[in-house]
């Protein structure tokens, strides 16, 4: 393991399969002979701890939780207005799975902006609502956590953002 490794116990980290998680502990282990420093990383919306080795953090896709900057640009991008996309379904499915898999945010405000249906004004499809939950569920917390409030209140600055942004659309 590097010198340089930088996730320590307290660091909020994101692992694009299960969201945002928090460093719980470093651990040292014996696994088949080898001894492996492992970062055990607790995720508490879906009850589990994950221990990941150390040296393998990074190329798993394990990162810091974005800047405040980067958050700037997912709320410009959750406000720019939607273009019309006229590809088949498919296309876009698999466009949106790779997006929300890559577990960046910019991405993830991507889905949420374009899959995005005001409740009272149109209805989702089983499919697009599947994929928008999955994007949103995924940004909020990190969303929270870069902006130091509870995830209730990451969820509803963001739907009113997109709620705010539809209405401009529509307008």
């Amino acid at each position: 393991m590097s010198k340089d490794f930088t996730f320590n116990p307290g660091d909020f980290v994101v692992y694009p399969a299960h969201g945002v998680g928090q460093v719980s502990e470093r651990q040292n282990a014996s696994i088949e002979g080898k001894e492996v420093d492992l970062l055990a990383i607790h995720f508490v919306k879906d009850k589990f701890t994950m221990r990941i080795p150390c040296e393998n953090a990074v190329s798993k896709g394990l990162r810091a939780v974005a800047s405040p900057a980067v958050m700037e640009t997912v709320v410009s991008t959750l406000k720019a207005q939607n273009k019309t996309r006229r590809q088949p379904w498919a296309k876009r499915a698999a466009e949106y799975t790779s997006k929300i898999a890559s577990g960046d945010p910019i991405a993830l405000a991507e889905v949420v902006r374009e899959l995005y249906h005001d409740p009272s004004l149109a209805t989702q499809n089983y499919s697009e609502k599947q994929f928008y939950e999955k994007a949103f569920s995924r940004l909020a917390p990190e969303y929270a956590v870069v902006q130091k409030i509870s995830e209730t209140e990451a969820i509803n600055q963001l739907e009113t953002l997109l709620q705010k942004a539809e209405e401009k659309t529509i307008a």
